[in-house]
C-alpha cells in the first residue's frame, strides 16, 4: 500500500477547523517543522493541540500561536514562548498543564485503548481537582483519563510508503505514542525509502498506524535555548 502524499499541504488539506492535533517533538527536536507550516498556511482555526511544549515565538508550535489559530494548548512545559504566555495571562488562549510523566501515560493509555490509569502524580493539588481519587495499599491516587486526538503530526528519521517509521534519539519520547492515539497520523520523514528497505527489527511505528508519508524538506534543527560561554569561560 502506497501511503505518499504529494506535499504536507495535500496532508492537512483534510483538517477542519475545531479539530485536536496532537504535534510530536521534545523541545524543537524531533517537531514536524513541514507539518505545522502547512497548518499555519491552511488558516485552519479554533484547533486544539496536544504537544509536549509550545514552540518558541518564531518557530514551531508558536508559529500557529503567533498566527490566532489555536484554542487550547494541552501541554506540559510552555515556559520558552513569550507569545503563548501573552496570550494566557490575557485570558485568549485555554491551557491545561500536565505533569510530564502522566502526559506520556494519557497518550500511551489512549493508542492502548486503555480507559484510564491511576497515579500518585498531583494528588493534592490543584491537578487532581475535580478528579476520582483512591486509596491503593496505603497510597493516594489521582485517575487520569487518556488522550485521545483527530489527527497527529509525527517526525521520523526513516520511513517507507507503507508507513513504517523509524525515529532517531531524542525524536522518539513523544512521537511513536501520538502515533498510536489519533484517528489519522500524519507523518514527515527526513528519507523516504522503498518497503523493505528498512529492517522489521528496526521499525517503531508500524505501518498500519499512519494514513499519510511524505519526505519533508524542512528541516533545520534550531536549538531551542543556546547558552555559551564567554572569554572568561563563564556561562
Amino acid at each position: 500500500m502506497n501511503k505518499v502524499v504529494s506535499s504536507p499541504a495535500e496532508a492537512v488539506a483534510q483538517i477542519p477547523d475545531g479539530a485536536t492535533i496532537m504535534v510530536g517533538g521534545f523541545g524543537l527536536c524531533g517537531i514536524p517543522e513541514d507539518l505545522i507550516i502547512a497548518l499555519r498556511d491552511s488558516g485552519r482555526r479554533n484547533l486544539t493541540l496536544i504537544s509536549n511544549n509550545a514552540g518558541v515565538d518564531e518557530y514551531g508550535l508558536g508559529i500557529l500561536l503567533r498566527a490566532r489559530q489555536v484554542r487550547k494548548m494541552i501541554s506540559t512545559y510552555v515556559g520558552e514562548n513569550h507569545e503563548f504566555e501573552r496570550q494566557f495571562l490575557a485570558g485568549e488562549l485555554e491551557v491545561e498543564l500536565v505533569p510530564q510523566g502522566t502526559f506520556a501515560e494519557r497518550i500511551r493509555a489512549g493508542g492502548a485503548g486503555i480507559g484510564g490509569f491511576f497515579t500518585p502524580t498531583g494528588f493534592g493539588t490543584i491537578v487532581a481537582e475535580g478528579k476520582e481519587t483512591r486509596e491503593i495499599d496505603g497510597r493516594h491516587y489521582v485517575l487520569e483519563k487518556p488522550l485521545l486526538a483527530d489527527f497527529a503530526f509525527v517526525k521520523a528519521h526513516v520511513g517507507d510508503r507503507a508507513g513504517n517509521l523509524v525515529y532517531r534519539k531524542t525524536a522518539r519520547n513523544f512521537n511513536p505514542m501520538m502515533a498510536t492515539a489519533a484517528r489519522v497520523t500524519i507523518a514527515e520523514v527526513e528519507r523516504l525509502v522503498e518497503p523493505g528497505e528498512i529492517d522489521p527489527d528496526h521499525v517503531v511505528t508500524p505501518g498500519i498506524f499512519v494514513r499519510h508519508i511524505f519526505q519533508c524538506s524542512n528541516y533545520p534543527k534550531k536549538i531551542e535555548k543556546r547558552t555559551v560561554r564567554g572569554a572568561d569561560g563563564q556561562a
